[in-house]
C-alpha cells in the first residue's frame, strides 16, 4: 500500500516531478521513497516500482505483540495557532483507540482565538485548558495535572496524526509493565520549500522504521553514550509516557523548552529521567504522525540554534535536578559533545543522498546553519539558568510544595 501522506498536507510532489510517499505493509509503515514520475504517467506505477526496489532483500519487521491500549489523554500545548491547531485535533479526533480524551494546553495566550475554537467548534470532545506561564515545558506539567489517562500522549498543533497513531502508541503499555515511555515515527506533512527539504535531507525528525527497545538494565552496545544520546529516542511531537512513571519524575523540567531562554530539552530530559529511574523506553514506528516543518530560511536558522540550545540546556537540568547521574554524565559528556559537533561538521562535509528519503539528489547542509547549532550549544546553559531563575518557586500542578 502507498501513502501519500495526510490529505490536509496538499499532495505529495517534492519539486517538478517528484513524488514522496510512505511505503505500508499490512497497514504498516515500512519505508519512504522518492522518485520522479514521467510525464503523463501515474504517480502510483513510478512509486510502486521505487517501493519494490527500496524493499528488496529487507527483512521487515514483524508485527507488534497484541495489546489492549489503555485510557488514554492525549496532550496538545499550543499558544496563538488555532487554524493549525483545528488541523490536529481533527486529525485527533479520528483516532481509531477505544478510550481516551484530548486536552489543549493554552500557554500564555494573547488573544481568546484557541479558547473559542476549542469551546465553539469541539466543545465537550476536547478539553480547555489555560496555563499563564510561558514554556512548552510548563504547559506540559500543567496536562499531565488534569489528564486522567494511564498513559498520557503528546503532540504538537503543526501535526497531523494517523487514524492508528495513539492505539499503536499506547498499546505496547498493556504489553510490558515496566515500560516508562513510547515514542513515534514524524514524517514530513508536506515538502514544498527548500527549507523544508534541506531540514528532511538530513533526517528530520525520523528515528527509521525499526521498532527499538531501550532498557537501562541491558544498555545498547551500539550506544556508548546512552543514556545521554536522548535525540535518538525520538521527539517531543510524538510521545506518549505511563502516567504514574511521568509524576514521579516530576515531570518536565519548566525551565527547558520552546517558549522559554533554553529554546528547547524538555522532551530529551523526560526521556533520560524516565530511564533513569529503571523504566524501559520503545521506539515504535508504527506509530505514525505528518509534521508540518517550518517553510522558510529563517524558520530554519531559528531551528538549528534552538537545537543546539536545547541539547545543552538539557544536559544542564540534568546535573542540577538530577545529581545522582553526575558520574555517568561527566564520564561520557566529553564524547556526548564531541559527538554533536561531530553531527555538524559531517553535515557540512557533503551533500545527503538519503535512501528513502530523497533519492540520490544532494541537499548540502550550510556552514551557517552548523555554526548557528554550536553558538546554541554554547548558549543553552546560560538559557537554563535565566529559565530556571524565572520558574522557580512556581510548583508542579499536581505537587504543591512548590519543589524544582
Amino acid at each position: 500500500m502507498l501513502s501519500f501522506g495526510p490529505a490536509q498536507a496538499g499532495g505529495p510532489a517534492v519539486r517538478g516531478g517528484d513524488v514522496y510517499a510512505l511505503v505500508r505493509l499490512r497497514g504498516r509503515p515500512v519505508a519512504t521513497v522518492v522518485c520522479r514520475v514521467p510525464p503523463g504517467k501515474a504517480p502510483a506505477d513510478a512509486v510502486a516500482a521505487a517501493a519494490r526496489a527500496a524493499l528488496a532483500g529487507r527483512e521487515l519487521p514483524a508485527p507488534a505483540p497484541p495489546g489492549d491500549p489503555l485510557r488514554a489523554s492525549v496532550v496538545v500545548a499550543t499558544r496563538e495557532r488555532a487554524d493549525q491547531l483545528a488541523r490536529a485535533l481533527d486529525s485527533l479526533l479520528e483516532q481509531d483507540h477505544p478510550d481516551f480524551e484530548i486536552v489543549v494546553v493554552d500557554n500564555a495566550p494573547a488573544t481568546s482565538a484557541t479558547q473559542d475554537l476549542v469551546e465553539h467548534k469541539y466543545g465537550e470532545r476536547v478539553r480547555y485548558v489555560r496555563e499563564s506561564v510561558p514554556g512548552l515545558a510548563v504547559a506540559h506539567n500543567r496536562g499531565i495535572a488534569v489528564a486522567d489517562g494511564a498513559v498520557i500522549a503528546f503532540t504538537d498543533d503543526d501535526v497531523v496524526a494517523d487514524p492508528h497513531w495513539l492505539t499503536a502508541l499506547t498499546a505496547p503499555f498493556a504489553a510490558d509493565p515496566g515500560l516508562g515511555c513510547a515514542t513515534g515515527l514524524i514524517l514530513p506533512a508536506r515538502l514544498r520549500t527548500p527549507a523544508q527539504i534541506l531540514l528532511e535531507s538530513h533526517g528530520g525528525f525520523a528515528k527509521g522504521f525499526e521498532a527499538r527497545l531501550y532498557d537501562p538494565a541491558r544498555p545498547p552496545a551500539d550506544e556508548p553514550l546512552f543514556p545521554f544520546t536522548a535525540g535518538s529516542f525520538g521527539s517531543g511531537a510524538n510521545m506518549a509516557f505511563r502516567a504514574t512513571a511521568l509524576r514521579d519524575i516530576g515531570g518536565f523540567d519548566p525551565a527547558t523548552g520552546t517558549g522559554t531562554p533554553a529554546r528547547g530539552g524538555d522532551d530529551l530530559y523526560a526521556f533520560v529521567s524516565v530511564l533513569a529511574a529503571g523504566h524501559r523506553l520503545r521506539y515504535t514506528p508504527d506509530a505514525l504522525v505528518w509534521h508540518h516543518h517550518r517553510e522558510t530560511w529563517q524558520d530554519l536558522r531559528n531551528q538549528a540554534y534552538g537545537y543546539g540550545a536545547g541539547l545543552t540546556a538539557y544536559l544542564t537540568a540534568l546535573l542540577v535536578r538530577r545529581p545522582a547521574l553526575l558520574p555517568a554524565l561527566l564520564r561520557k559528556l566529553p564524547r556526548g559533545l564531541a559527538h554533536a559537533r561531530t553531527i555538524t561538521a559531517h553535515r557540512e562535509a557533503a551533500g545527503a543522498a538519503v535512501p528513502g528519503a530523497h533519492g540520490a539528489q544532494d541537499y548540502p547542509w550550510p556552514r551557517q546553519l552548523s555554526r548557528l547549532e554550536r553558538r546554541g550549544m554554547l548558549a543553552g546553559p546560560v538559557g537554563y539558568a535565566k529559565a530556571r531563575r524565572r520558574v522557580r518557586g512556581v510548583p508542579l500542578p499536581w505537587d504543591q510544595r512548590g519543589e524544582r
